[in-house]
């Protein structure tokens, strides 16, 4: 595997952060800024740069590498593989005519699946039901394909997000890249590091992922009043306090942030599905606690391995990066410390990471965690 990484910052022209390696049909990930993926001509420049390269685009609410994490900029990480074939498939919610679920679905359908190892996933981030989406593709594919991933990013703005696959950055586009080889491998672990606190409250009302009703109360007036003077911040406030969720339907209890919020309908708009009659409590947490999750997700990941990792995808939510602000580096930094710096790091900050509990093999949706990716080949 060769990999290249470049860069570009707002009103500067490309620069290297590797060796300028000429490379043949690479997979080309371009990470970044919405507007500056929105930007005419940014397609023609990158093509020209990988005249056969397969270039995916995804808009970031910041793009990761072993380097810095940055919110004005373009991050491109292009990898020629030696040994490993892969898939490249499409699907645009604008486009089609069917829910997440059916996208998700019909996106894995698409694929050979004889000797399909891996799936990795960038998908529009603000107006996909995440949830639907990785349901739908754990329908369509064998347990023993992993698939991981995450939703685009817009900042802390949520107004829209942007994704492509050999064209110009555009709203409700998903992006499923499929690995091949005998000797391809992935492994994966998520952490998120947040505590819950306060009560526990039973969902009463709810619908896929709008939240109307906890305790027979209405949801967005409950919230408030524990956000007290915070809740004038909302919807932005309400990434550093999402709510743990324990399902019947799940084994183990999951994260969901608040996107949004229905002022009228006094409900609050989460990240993923809501079921009726789960419980939900608040949750917080800090710096150290963050950082300390990413170092024990790197850790469980590279445990799961036979071999050394040469690229790393990370795929953290903004939700994180809003509490470690001036300090967000520290959480990649725990990643390379036991990774290697000999292995690429590429990623970025989500809307929603995608990737299986640890010990299982169904994709989920999950909100405010570090989901670290090692592949191999």
């Amino acid at each position: 595997m060769k990999t290249v990484q470049l860069v570009k910052h707002s009103d500067k022209d490309w620069e290297y952060l590797s060796d300028k390696l000429e490379l043949k049909a690479p997979l080309v990930l371009a990470l970044g800024n919405r507007f500056m993926l929105e930007e005419k001509g940014i397609y023609e420049e990158l093509r020209q740069k990988f005249p056969d390269g397969h270039i995916v685009f995804g808009s970031t609410s910041g793009d990761i590498t072993a380097e810095y994490v940055s919110d004005q900029s373009i991050t491109v990480t292009a990898i020629e593989f030696e040994k490993t074939a892969f898939q490249i498939e499409t699907s645009n919610l604008l486009t089609s005519d069917v829910d997440s679920f059916k996208t998700g679905e019909q996106l894995i359908k698409k694929f050979n699946t004889e000797g399909l190892k891996h799936v990795f996933v960038v998908s529009e981030g603000s107006l996909i039901n995440g949830s639907q989406l990785a349901k739908g593709m754990n329908a369509a594919v064998n347990s023993s394909v992993l698939i991981t991933g995450g939703l685009c990013g817009d900042a802390a703005r949520f107004e829209k997000t942007l994704a492509s696959y050999n064209e110009d950055p555009k709203q409700g586009e998903i992006i499923a890249i499929g690995f091949y080889g005998e000797t391809f491998e992935a492994s994966f672990a998520i952490h998120g590091g947040w505590i819950p606190f306060g009560p526990e409250r039973i969902v009463t009302s709810s619908q896929t992922n709008v939240l109307f009703e906890l305790d027979n109360q209405p949801a967005l007036d409950l919230y408030k009043k524990y956000l007290g003077e915070k809740s004038k911040e909302l919807p932005g406030a309400a990434l550093l306090y999402p709510l743990n969720v324990k399902s019947a339907n799940e084994k183990q209890s999951y994260v969901r942030t608040i996107l949004n919020i229905d002022e009228e309908a006094n409900a609050m708009v989460l990240a993923g599905d809501i079921p009726a009659n789960s419980r939900v409590q608040l949750m917080m947490t800090n710096v150290d606690n963050i950082a300390n999750a990413s170092e024990l997700a790197a850790r469980q990941a590279i445990e799961k391995r036979n071999t050394k990792p040469q690229l790393a995808l990370l795929v953290s939510c903004i939700g994180r990066k809003l509490v470690l602000d001036q300090r967000v580096e520290e959480e990649i930094e725990e990643v390379v410390s036991v990774v290697g710096d000999t292995t690429t790091i590429c990623g970025f900050y989500s809307y929603g990471e995608i990737a299986p509990f640890n010990s299982e093999m169904n994709c989920q949706l999950h909100n405010q965690t570090m989901t670290i990716t090692l592949i191999s080949e």
